[in-house]
């Protein structure tokens, strides 16, 4: 680092060559997404080239990955913030689906979701209770991401028809 410091390029890439993998290991695993994990990548060690006095000492390894945890999660909540955004303009439908699903009893939503088929019932259940991204619904299932959504889309459907007066709206 005291060789990075002074500009030594050579130093800097075998930071690089050495961490990039870590770095990007850690993006990957909270973004999910390949592209938005190598920007990640690349905004650390921009950060590490533009300002490498940040690092004071101490496990290099530690810190790197500590600021590529910081700098993906920075990400994750600029998109969660825009997508929050994004959902007051929807149209009145999807409100009352956020409003059913706040308002109604888990044990009811829960036997209600346990009558869908596979297909529709799984990725809401990795959506809704374990968190999961769409497109990691995706990638995981190896479906399109069109087609999850589809999926989940009909699914909520027949969950708002199935919920329907359970809740007064």
């Amino acid at each position: 680092m005291s060789r990075v410091r002074t500009r030594d390029a050579a130093a800097f890439e075998s930071l690089y060559d050495a961490y990039h993998r870590l770095v990007y290991g850690i993006a990957f695993r909270i973004v999910g997404e390949a592209a938005v994990a190598e920007d990640v990548t690349q905004t650390v060690f921009l950060k590490l080239w533009s300002a490498p006095e940040r690092f004071d000492g101490g496990n290099f390894g530690g810190w790197i990955a500590r600021v590529a945890r910081n700098q993906a999660l920075d990400i994750v909540r600029r998109k969660s913030h825009s997508e929050t955004e994004l959902s007051e303009a929807m149209p009145d439908s999807d409100l009352l689906e956020e409003r059913v699903f706040s308002e109604i009893d888990a044990a009811q939503v829960r036997r209600a979701i346990a009558q869908l088929p596979a297909e529709q019932r799984e990725p809401i259940e990795l959506g809704f209770f374990g968190g999961i991204t769409h497109a990691e619904i995706a990638r995981r299932t190896g479906t399109p991401l069109g087609t999850i959504k589809t999926r989940i889309r009909t699914g909520l459907g027949k969950l708002r028809s199935a919920l329907e007066g359970t809740v007064a709206v």
